[in-house]
């Protein structure tokens, strides 16, 4: 059995309704993240992904800083060696080999979010940045580089020219320049950030899950597949869709002119 090394952090996740609250929690160290963390976090995801009642997930960290990256020196032995960070069986936080999720994630950041921390918000789905915040991708001066899918969504939302300028410089960058390219959808002040990004995450939760699901799947499916990969799977999505109970209940609300109530089936 290992030994859990001291000052390992921890995330949590706490069930609020139909939300998962995602948080790093190692304030004391920026959130640098640990071997410890990292499991921790995959199996939040996976419980995302396994708890019929949990529709949204809300990542967030506690302290003033959403992560200074990875705690170098306590991934040393698995980098060289090639392991990932995730185990295989569980989800893949970095959403980049299965199983993946197929639930949407907010990401809420603030402070210091370098490295890892732009790699997981960029997985996430749309992300709210406090206007503190200072981003880095900083790998290629520690004589590594990112893995946790920064070389392929940051040229995804900005285009090759700024993605690169962004990794091979390696500067520091704020919420601004974040929102400029893509890699945020929202900047609001820090005071706010939690409540903003809590109040998108319910507003997605109030949603059809499986539109919600179905919605995902496609826009990431054109992405990652092409144009018309996706395109042939639109008929077919919206058939079964329309043959849902939830369908039927959102002609009902309509008609009734009331807030639907989803059920996910």
């Amino acid at each position: 059995m290992e030994v859990q090394q001291p000052d390992a952090g921890r995330v949590d996740a706490i069930a609020d309704g139909h939300l998962l609250i995602i948080r790093l929690n190692r304030p004391e160290k920026r959130n640098g993240f640990t071997p410890e963390m990292g499991l921790a976090l995959a199996q939040a995801y996976s419980r995302l992904e396994k708890d019929p009642d949990l529709r949204v997930a809300l990542l967030c960290a506690a302290g003033d800083h959403f992560t200074a990256g990875l705690d170098l020196p306590r991934w040393a032995d698995a980098m060289r060696e090639g392991r990932s960070m995730w185990p295989p069986d569980l989800i893949d936080p970095f959403d980049l080999r299965e199983p993946r999720r197929s639930k949407p994630v907010v990401a809420a950041v603030q402070g210091i979010c370098f490295t890892l921390g732009i790699e997981l918000m960029l997985a996430a789905d749309m992300v709210v940045a406090a206007d503190n915040c200072r981003f880095s991708q900083l790998e290629v001066k520690r004589g590594i580089m990112a893995t946790g899918g920064a070389t392929i969504r940051m040229a995804e939302r900005a285009g090759s020219g700024t993605a690169l300028y962004h990794l091979l410089v390696a500067g520091e960058f704020g919420a601004q320049e974040a929102l400029r390219a893509g890699y945020v959808q929202e900047v609001v002040p820090a005071a706010k950030l939690q409540d903003r990004a809590r109040t998108l995450a319910i507003l997605i939760a109030a949603n059809a899950p499986l539109a919600v699901i179905a919605s995902r799947a496609n826009l990431l499916k054109s992405v990652e597949a092409g144009r018309a990969s996706a395109i042939e799977d639109l008929q077919s999505l919206q058939s079964k869709l329309a043959s849902t109970q939830d369908a039927a209940e959102g002609v009902a609300s309509f008609k009734e002119r009331r807030a639907a109530q989803f059920k996910g089936y």
